[in-house]
């Protein structure tokens, strides 16, 4: 892995403010549109393509990975798979100046890594009182005060902004674990996590879809709602359905 990744962080961050730079001129050409999504157009037509990408691919192994697992095997990744992740959580609460989280972050990981069996059981939780924190680079950058840009259906991984774009390439590169692990490992976890992400967004996506007149509108506004939640902007409970539930486990 890069051994600097916050310079590519940096010229990922001004490479994107300057697409943001480009929304007026967007802007004028979906007129009427919600301001904070100058690129309307191409985000529909770009989300068109990962409605394709997901109906033929993506839903069927996530469906294959439920059928093939029940819930208590994909309960056990999942926790892996998020432990994996806490040194990068750890990270994004020393940028954001949360020490007693750090702090907490630090214990749960141990605790997991240990007695929880390399995170296969979240022991942390009940014996040290430390739940699971979601911290993101986005988020870090959020905290500097850098603003979310436009609106942005980003190729596969689906809604987000400039801020938020760049925050996702930079987590992978906050986690020490990811430096020491072979590419196809690293690509192999991220491969497992997306349809692990996906399996549990199964009913979710399929209700959202179902129930909206204008699907891309409101998966707009369900992300908008749920990533204002993670920011501190809003309550992130709400009538929308929460994307994190399995709908497997119950």
């Amino acid at each position: 892995m890069p051994r600097y990744p916050l310079a590519l962080v940096a010229l990922l961050l001004t490479l994107l403010a300057g697409c943001a730079g480009g929304a007026d001129q967007s802007a004028t050409a979906n007129a009427g549109a919600d301001p904070t999504d100058p690129y309307e157009r191409l985000n529909r037509q770009v989300l068109d393509v990962n409605l394709a990408i997901d109906d033929g691919l993506l839903r069927p192994v996530a469906m294959a990975y439920r059928d093939a697992l029940g819930p208590w095997p994909r309960t056990r990744i999942r926790s892996f798979l998020n432990n994996i992740e806490e040194p990068t959580v750890l990270v994004n609460n020393l940028l954001q100046g949360r020490l007693e989280d750090a702090g907490d972050i630090a214990v749960r990981f141990a605790l997991n890594s240990t007695l929880g069996g390399a995170g296969f059981w979240d022991v942390a939780t009940d014996l040290a009182g430390t739940p699971r924190q979601q911290r993101d680079f986005g988020q870090t950058l959020y905290s500097w005060g850098i603003p979310d840009g436009p609106y942005l259906m980003v190729p596969i991984l689906g809604p987000s902004n400039p801020r938020d774009f760049v925050g996702n390439v930079a987590n992978g590169f906050l986690n020490p674990i990811s430096w020491f692990l072979p590419i196809y490992a690293n690509l192999g976890r991220g491969a497992v996590s997306g349809v692990d992400e996906r399996e549990q967004n199964i009913e979710a996506l399929d209700d959202l879809r179902r129930g909206s007149l204008d699907f891309y509108a409101r998966l707009r506004s369900v992300w908008g709602q749920y990533r204002d939640g993670q920011l501190g902007r809003t309550r992130a409970e709400g009538d929308d359905p929460n994307v994190l539930d399995d709908p497997g486990e119950k």
